[in-house]
């Protein structure tokens, strides 16, 4: 779904995983130029994942503008619902979602929504789903099992996605198939290794997320012309 860019809001590091491009400005040409004129276009990504995964730190890493962000402190009733376990530094929480711009390329930008990862903010996601091109869902292979909610809603509504691993320091390292076979990723869905604080690395995941979701509405316009 395409929607005229008006109205924006304006306002221990490791190094970017393996996997992840040191400059995808050169990927950026191969994004088929789709737009004939010279209006801006502006397309719909959604982040998502499980609590506490880095959705808000992707966001802000990426984001052009002053990222809009609705986190509150946790609490100690939150915290009864909410698994902390190893995000202990986490002390605060997205309660709505988080927004961010990112332009790829003249006149085409990315607005980027990130969903809320607690169980009971879930009820957001049909709203913020709504017109999306495609999502990102942030994996952290110490809690795996945090991103298959979405891992599952995506594929159950048919929006494309790809499954971007944030490589924290503490973590064992596991290749891109080791993580797609232990998701049971749909054949073609894109596993890549990245650093959510790292602007280059969070840019590239963008770019290959959208070069997938061309792939797959082509394939699916083709079929129902065929």
């Amino acid at each position: 779904m395409v929607f005229e860019a008006h109205d924006e809001p304006q306002d221990a590091p490791v190094a970017p995983a393996a996997g992840a491009a040191d400059t995808p400005d050169d990927s950026v040409d191969d994004i088929p130029d789709d737009t004939a004129d010279d209006s801006p276009m502006a397309l719909k990504i959604l982040v998502a994942g499980g609590f506490g995964v880095g959705k808000t730190t992707l966001v802000g890493a990426v984001s052009e503008i002053r990222p809009l962000r609705t986190e509150e402190q946790l609490s100690e009733a939150g915290a009864a619902l909410d698994d902390a376990r190893d995000v202990v530094r986490k002390t605060t929480t997205t309660v709505a979602m988080d927004f961010g711009r990112i332009t790829i390329r003249a006149g085409l930008s990315l607005y980027l929504f990130g969903t809320p990862g607690q169980d009971r903010f879930w009820f957001l996601w049909d709203d913020l789903a709504r017109g999306a091109l495609g999502a990102v869902v942030l994996a952290d292979t110490r809690r795996l099992e945090d991103c298959f909610p979405a891992v599952d809603y995506f594929e159950n509504r048919g929006i494309p996605f790809l499954v971007a691993v944030n490589c924290f320091a503490e973590a064992r390292a596991y290749g891109a198939g080791e993580v797609a076979r232990a998701l049971d990723l749909d054949r073609g869905t894109p596993v890549v290794l990245c650093d959510a604080r790292d602007r280059d690395s969070g840019k590239e995941v963008l770019i290959r997320l959208v070069e997938h979701a061309g792939r797959v509405y082509t394939a699916r316009l083709l079929d129902s012309v065929g």
